[in-house]
């Protein structure tokens, strides 16, 4: 497509990447407000950057990878070709440089009040001084490997976001010359200095101080800390392979590419001469625009392991009061999970519920004498997983154990070729995603026969099987026997063992044939609803919008009358409020303790309300390129327990930020409203539900036992 043959209406919509960036910068925003523990605020900045790491080396990487290509490329949101958009994600992300170093200073500084130092090396004296030059020389030059760039040294591969330290240097000839030193990976990032209190150098700044002696045969004329970023967008499916050979072995090899794919962009901590910074870009093949200049260090994951060094004091003072995930008040603890789900459905709330009665069910399902099977697809896992050990002990036990792994879950990929060889080696069938289609839905099916019936126990997610983000994502799953639900369950994992793409279901909607088709046939119902008179409703959470042909049916909706309300985390390409376009649509994101990431979708309101919930984003990725699943919710117990959390979510004043017609993100107003934490009230509703079942809990004990007494006595 080229400009002349663009043909989307543009003022409702926006770049897609460009509205990732101002998602990005609300979590920036993060760190700077009061409310938040100080340690919290630096932990914002850490994720804002690791964030940034991502957009570059995927987004960039693949808009940069369009950019290559003759045919030209026009985005169908902005009408941008791809060198357009390039120029325009430069242009955006300089500011949020300047943005997050503000913030970082400002709350390092508060964190020296704590005794909590980020030090570099001029502030050292003393006996700190010598530690470091003792600790230099013992444990960090024998382990450098200092490279100097000349004809018969070439410019080295520098390691995708890996810290060097690049020196220009003059020899005894007075020629001008270039070396590097890269930072030790297997070394400690931040060198502690003895003492009581928190104080500590980051190994970077060390090695630019002792950069002369390194390089002590010349003269060094400047010196810089410099991070390469390099495209990695790698896509298994547009590289040829054989059929018959080993999927994972091809994804083996695909890894191993990613590292050496081209620089996107170069990063420079601190000061660098013009002469430098020409001889890098020169190397990277990179343009001035590519080069962004830090303050805040260029390596930020190293806050997490911060809180362990911590006083007590410090960590109840720095950080958010704790909170575990409670038991779910809806599930009796002494009673099976499977007879349960048999009588009616659970939905549990993570990460204010626990995961446990999923993976109670599971360990159930492993040794139950009438379970045959269990089907499941795997996107994510934990490091440690409970869940692969009860597929393993299902197996042992004689169950046909089906596992549906893919392999592309970006860089998760070598976590997952791990995990199937080990599913593989205890006995259990695992098969892989589709050649242009990543299988990203999270389902689960156990089929028991009793009294000579087949039964089926379904669960469906908006999250993945993952212990540890359980406890960090907001997440449903819900798990039922119904029928319905039960047979389309099993259609789905006949239908992907046979690689049939096309399956026909009954209730559920299933990408990427079905899924979006059947959006757009339920947003059509509000629509008609709207035209004869009646109010349409709207409501959809997800984390992101970017699918063309949903988001102007969304805005056809709007101009129809029907009340659309979009709770989007992250990228929204749909501008509401734009008069006579998308005026009756608001949206709002919340960004907050927990990573937002449950997917909603409600059409209508009351009684005749139709809901889903699932895996799907609204992204084209999503509805036309992966396997997903969107699940009917038909228990109404279940169905009013997602309204409630809905209504909570619409009153959210304190994360909440609304999406305006300018692109532009705001507080909600409060008026006389009180304020509303959307994640503190569910957490503050799930320890008083935890506590009201112990509270029934007990009594059912104390009765069981007047009863046994009572029984006793009459005999």
């Amino acid at each position: 497509m080229t400009k002349a043959d663009f043909h989307y209406d543009a003022s409702y919509t926006q770049d897609r990447e460009l509205s990732w960036l101002k998602f990005n910068q609300r979590v920036l925003e993060e760190a700077k407000e009061s409310s938040v523990p100080l340690y919290e605020r630096l932990k914002f900045v850490s994720i804002f950057t690791s964030n940034l790491d991502e957009f570059f080396m995927v987004r960039v990487g693949s808009i940069y990878d369009l950019s290559l290509l003759k045919k030209t490329h026009i985005d169908n949101k902005s009408g941008m070709t791809p060198n357009e958009q390039l120029s325009a994600i430069f242009k955006a992300v300089t500011p949020l440089y300047k943005q997050r170093d503000k913030i970082f200073a400002e709350i390092e500084e508060q964190l020296r009040q704590y005794d909590i130092c980020n030090l570099g090396i001029k502030e050292l004296a003393g006996k700190e001084k010598k530690f470091i030059d003792d600790y230099f020389h013992s444990y960090v030059l024998p382990v450098l490997s200092p490279q100097v760039v000349d004809a018969h040294h070439p410019f080295p591969h520098l390691v995708n976001k890996s810290i060097n330290i690049v020196v220009m240097l003059r020899d005894e000839d007075k020629k001008t010359l270039y070396g590097i030193l890269p930072m030790p990976h297997l070394l400690p990032y931040l060198v502690f200095l003895p003492g009581s209190s928190v104080r500590y150098v980051q190994l970077e700044r060390i090695l630019l101080e002792y950069a002369d002696e390194v390089f002590q045969m010349y003269e060094i004329t400047d010196k810089a800390i410099v991070s390469v970023t390099r495209n990695a967008d790698i896509n298994p499916d547009d590289e040829s392979f054989d059929v018959e050979d080993d999927y994972r072995l091809h994804m083996k090899k695909l890894l191993k590419k990613r590292a050496r794919l081209a620089p996107v962009r170069l990063e420079v901590l601190g000061d660098i001469c013009p002469d430098l910074l020409k001889f890098l870009c020169e190397k990277l093949k990179l343009k001035p625009e590519q080069v962004f200049h830090s303050k805040c260090p260029l390596k930020m994951s190293y806050v997490f392991s911060l809180l362990e060094k911590f006083s007590l004091p410090n960590q109840r003072q720095l950080t958010y009061p704790p909170f575990q995930p409670q038991y779910p008040a809806s599930v009796v603890k002494s009673e099976p999970m499977i007879r349960q789900i048999l009588r009616q459905d659970i939905l549990l709330f993570y990460p204010y519920e626990q995961m446990d009665p999923f993976l109670r069910l599971l360990r159930e399902a492993s040794t139950d004498p009438n379970v045959i099977s269990i089907k499941i697809t795997i996107y994510r896992l934990a490091n440690q997983s409970k869940l692969i050990e009860y597929l393993t002990t299902a197996v042992e036990n004689n169950k046909d154990v089906t596992v549906l792994m893919e392999l592309r879950a970006r860089f998760d990929e070598q976590s997952n070729i791990d995990w199937s060889d080990v599913l593989e080696q205890a006995g259990c069938k695992v098969i892989y995603g589709f050649e242009n289609f990543k299988v990203h839905s999270k389902i689960c099916l156990i089929t028991r026969r009793e009294k000579a019936k087949i039964q089926h126990i379904t669960q469906v997610g908006t999250g993945n099987y993952n212990e540890k983000t359980a406890k960090l994502y907001t997440d449903f799953c819900l798990m039922t026997a119904n029928s319905q639900i039960g047979r389309d369950a099993a259609a789905f994992f006949q239908n992907m063992a046979i690689s049939n793409l096309d399956g026909q279901y009954s209730i559920m909607l299933v990408a990427p044939t079905g899924l979006k088709t059947g959006i757009m046939k339920l947003i059509e119902g509000e629509i008609s609803k709207a035209r004869s008179g009646a109010q349409g409703k709207i409501f959809m959470k997800m984390n992101s919008l970017t699918d063309r042909e949903i988001i102007d049916k969304l805005a056809e909706a709007s101009q129809a009358g029907v009340k659309i309300d979009l709770n989007i985390r992250g990228i929204c390409c749909l501008i509401p409020q734009v008069e006579g376009k998308t005026d009756n649509i608001r949206v709002f994101s919340i960004v907050g303790r927990f990573l937002e990431h449950p997917r909603i979708y409600r059409f209508g309101d009351g009684a005749d309300a139709r809901m889903y919930i699932g895996s799907a984003d609204m992204m084209t990725r999503n509805t036309e390129r992966r396997v997903e699943i969107l699940c009917p919710v038909l228990d109404r117990q279940v169905e009013a327990r997602i309204n409630r959390v809905i209504e909570v979510l619409l009153r959210d004043n304190v994360k909440a930020r609304v999406l305006q017609s300018n692109a532009l993100y705001a507080k909600i107003p409060r008026l006389d409203a009180p304020p509303l934490d959307s994640q503190e009230y569910f957490m503050n509703q799930a320890v008083l539900g935890t506590s009201k079942r112990a509270e029934l809990d007990a009594k059912r004990e104390t009765n069981n036992i007047f009863k046994k007494l009572f029984a006793k006595f009459k005999k």
